[in-house]
């Protein structure tokens, strides 16, 4: 599994360990699974979407930019504002 934090701001909104978080990168969408190689990334205003399995959506949250960092530890979004969309 995946080990994925949201933090805003504020506060940390999510720490879990998940399947797979798709990230809206300014240069495009894109996946992260667990083993995926060290990377840094702007991102743009829109949803991540975090898949607790191959094919089930656990939960869509809209961000408005920010940052992502893969590392050994998993994936780490530090987002402007984060808000769980319906």
């Amino acid at each position: 599994m995946l080990h994925f934090e949201l933090v805003t701001p504020e506060k940390l909104l999510r720490s879990e360990d998940v399947y797979m978080v798709v990230v809206p990168g300014t240069e495009g969408d894109f996946g992260v699974l667990e083993g995926h190689a060290p990377v840094m990334s702007v991102i743009r205003p829109g949803d991540l979407t975090i898949y607790s399995g191959p094919n089930s959506v656990a939960a869509r949250i809209h961000v408005e930019g920010g940052f992502a960092e893969v590392n050994e530890q998993g994936l780490t979004v530090l987002a402007e504002a984060a808000d769980e969309v319906a």
